[in-house]
């Protein structure tokens, strides 16, 4: 899906991409070391859509 994207927007988006890994395994550390199962639940959650977001970003990059 590489629309022709310039250096710069390459850049941009392999930043983002790392941090929305960064933001899901620090959520998932979270949910491990969490007691209330309610919260646990969110921090779960929240996970998974930072990965799928970054797997969506990725699919500009092929």
């Amino acid at each position: 899906m590489n629309q022709n994207l310039t250096e710069l927007e390459v850049e941009h988006l392999r930043s983002l991409i790392g941090g929305h890994g960064n933001v899901a395994k620090k959520l998932e550390a979270y949910a491990q070391s969490c007691a209330d199962p309610e919260l646990k639940v969110i921090f779960e959650r929240d996970a998974q859509a930072a990965k799928q977001a970054q797997q969506g970003l990725m699919s500009y990059l092929n």
